[in-house]
């Protein structure tokens, strides 16, 4: 099942895409946004399984998919929390600035909270302000996934994750250096 928002509203409208993404379907009966579904993800996934199958048996009320009138999936987040899970990437970027990675990376991988106020649709411009930001895009992983209470296990965990999806992540490494050097206030 592919979902994905139109730009429509703050946080978009629902649509399912077909596999060959050639095909849509409004899904705000279901539910208005994802936000919306995932909030209620027990009672809506099933719904939008049927609805994802009638789409893929060629659904009259379907229209074609255009990927530039897309907003974000999630065009904005309670939370994005960002974790390095790829060593090599962190030991490039690290290089990269001058930084030596510590041994501990190898076993307590870095997270840390990004900007979840705003996410750009899949053809929207990248804005930059000035070229001394350095801006660096990177293809990740994203999990999304509902309430999940502080302390559970990993098992527990893994009853939280509702959707799986590709991201293209924004960093202006040349924002970082000087940002990391004032120790988060601390």
């Amino acid at each position: 099942m592919k979902l994905a928002s139109l730009k429509s509203r703050r946080d978009g409208a629902l649509i399912l895409v077909s596999r060959d993404l050639t095909r849509a379907v409004a899904a705000g009966f279901v539910a208005p946004t994802l936000q919306s579904a995932i909030e209620d993800w027990e009672a809506v996934a099933p719904e939008l399984r049927a609805l994802a199958a009638r789409l893929e048996c060629g659904l009259r009320e379907s229209f074609p998919f255009r990927e530039q009138d897309c907003a974000s999936p999630l065009p904005r987040a309670y939370q994005w929390a960002d974790g390095s899970a790829y060593v090599n990437h962190v030991a490039l970027v690290r290089k990269s600035r001058g930084a030596e990675m510590p041994e501990s990376f190898w076993s307590d991988p870095l997270m840390y909270q990004g900007g979840s106020d705003v996410f750009l649709g899949p053809r929207d411009d990248i804005p930059l302000l000035d070229e001394k930001y350095d801006l660096d895009l990177e293809a990740e992983v994203a999990i999304v996934t509902d309430d999940v209470p502080m302390g559970v296990t990993l098992e527990e965990a893994r009853e939280h994750i509702r959707l799986v999806m590709l991201v293209n992540d924004v960093t202006l490494r040349g924002l970082v250096p000087p940002e990391l050097s004032k120790g988060f206030g601390f």
